[in-house]
């Protein structure tokens, strides 16, 4: 059993990353990132696909 923290709200992801949390929404939208839904709202989401999303972003050059 891991002990490492998988999910985070996407303030607490956006933070982690210096990125904005639109950025991370658009990715759940685009389906390249996992999440929970509360309703409408994304509650969580996973932070491995969102390092990759970084990575991805980081080797393409492009900005938060």
């Amino acid at each position: 059993m891991s002990l490492v923290k998988t999910w985070y709200t996407p303030e607490e992801a956006a933070a982690k990353f210096g990125i904005t949390k639109e950025r991370i929404i658009h990715w759940v939208e685009q389906g390249v990132v996992r999440s929970e839904q509360d309703g409408k709202k994304v509650a969580w989401v996973n932070i491995d696909d969102v390092r990759l999303e970084v990575d991805n972003m980081v080797r393409q050059g492009g900005g938060g």
